[in-house]
């Protein structure tokens, strides 16, 4: 197991050398005399080492006891294309977006569909991290977890973490019970995420929603926001109060909601269960007492696209684990009927020649592109080694 704190690279190898099996763990160093450089001859850390790795042994490596530590020398063994070939990729490319854009259609399409289903899975179970910890925060409320979660998605990348903030601040149980009226719904929303905070606006549904949650507060106990949410540099469409008036408009519409995103295993079917609009106060508004063109405010195609994506498979692929289920086939196919997003690192992989044809492959390029190229990772890509193995030259 690699180690990335204090202390030896390895922990718990299991090694033979000349016929013995030895349990224990591995350093690795440039040089044998690192060993001493770094003082690992005083460090008790070190003790249990059962082979040093270098790339040039140059001097003999004793325990404190005085016994030998193996010692496997790297340089006559690694031959010296490989090596060339990574310090080119790593060191002399320049590239503009990443290490292997001028190979990177070079590996065939096998490979690249394999690993890609690797990295989208990679990326689920990271997700299911926060999943988990939302779990544990509501005591396993999977209802209470799907809203702090959409909650979020709906907030967009500007304000998704004041809205799932304030989300988990709100007892679920409190949008239960006001859930079959959508309009004290809306009050709720509106005034635990410090929308009703205006004194000026003069518009009759305001003042009514400011008069509903006063109620609300009073009643359940709420405490005073004073924050509220950004709306510069968000189209009107994504702007909080219409988002906001949706989310409650949905949920208005399903007392059951996660029982019915999980049972849906269609695309259709799940679209069916994300139609959700506006209230039609909004059907000419998009700000509280500002009249604009008259336009129905329902949720697009691409946006319940989205929450698919970053909300319902996440929690399938967490709930299916959770019971014990298989779910790699259905949420394969699922995320796979999908429209790819559209973003920076997407394009910047389309200009390279292989275009992204559904979400799986859309969400395993983000998860490529963060967690491997950014960090020059590419002994750990299989498409980076792939090219590094056939001596390719960048």
């Amino acid at each position: 197991m690699q180690n990335l704190h204090a202390g030896p690279d390895f922990f718990d190898a299991r090694i033979e050398v000349s016929g013995q099996l030895w349990a224990g763990n591995v350093e690795m160093h440039l040089k044998s005399s690192d060993w001493y450089a770094h003082h690992h001859e005083t460090d008790i850390n070190y003790d249990n080492v059962i082979l040093h790795v270098v790339w040039d042994d140059d001097m003999e490596v004793f325990r404190k006891d005085g016994s030998r530590i193996p010692t496997l020398e790297l340089k006559n063994v690694v031959s010296p294309e490989l090596l060339e070939g990574y310090q080119q990729l790593l060191y002399r490319a320049k590239p503009v977006f990443i290490n292997c854009e001028k190979n990177f259609n070079d590996v065939d399409d096998f490979r690249i569909k394999n690993w890609f289903e690797r990295l989208y899975v990679e990326r689920l179970e990271q997700k299911s991290v926060r999943i988990q910890e939302l779990l544990e925060s509501t005591n396993n409320d999977w209802e209470a977890v799907l809203f702090a979660m959409l909650l979020k998605n709906f907030g967009s990348k500007i304000n998704g973490e004041f809205f799932l903030d304030k989300g988990l601040q709100l007892d679920f149980s409190i949008v239960r019970k006001t859930s079959a009226n959508s309009q004290q719904l809306e009050s709720l929303f509106y005034g635990h995420l410090g929308l009703l905070a205006e004194s000026d606006c003069t518009d009759t549904y305001y003042l009514q929603l400011q008069k509903e949650y006063r109620y609300l507060r009073q009643k359940f106990g709420l405490d005073i926001v004073l924050e509220k949410p950004k709306f510069f540099g968000l189209r009107p469409a994504n702007f909080p109060t219409i988002r906001l008036s949706q989310l409650a408009n949905l949920y208005g519409k399903h007392q059951n909601l996660f029982a019915m995103c999980m049972q849906s295993d269609g695309l259709d079917s799940l679209y069916g269960v994300l139609e959700s609009m506006a209230s039609d106060y909004w059907d000419n508004h998009f700000t509280f007492g500002k009249v604009s063109k008259k336009s129905k405010k329902k949720l697009s195609k691409s946006f319940k696209d989205l929450l698919i994506i970053n909300t319902i498979i996440p929690l399938k692929f967490c709930h299916a684990k959770h019971l014990g289920k298989d779910w790699n086939e259905a949420i394969l196919f699922l995320i796979s009927k999908i429209k790819p997003e559209q973003n920076s690192i997407i394009n910047a992989f389309n200009i390279l020649g292989r275009k992204t044809g559904n979400a799986l492959e859309s969400q395993a390029k983000i998860q490529l592109y963060n967690n491997y190229c950014t960090k020059n990772k590419c002994l750990q890509c299989a498409i980076g080694a792939h090219l590094l193995n056939r001596n390719t030259y960048f």
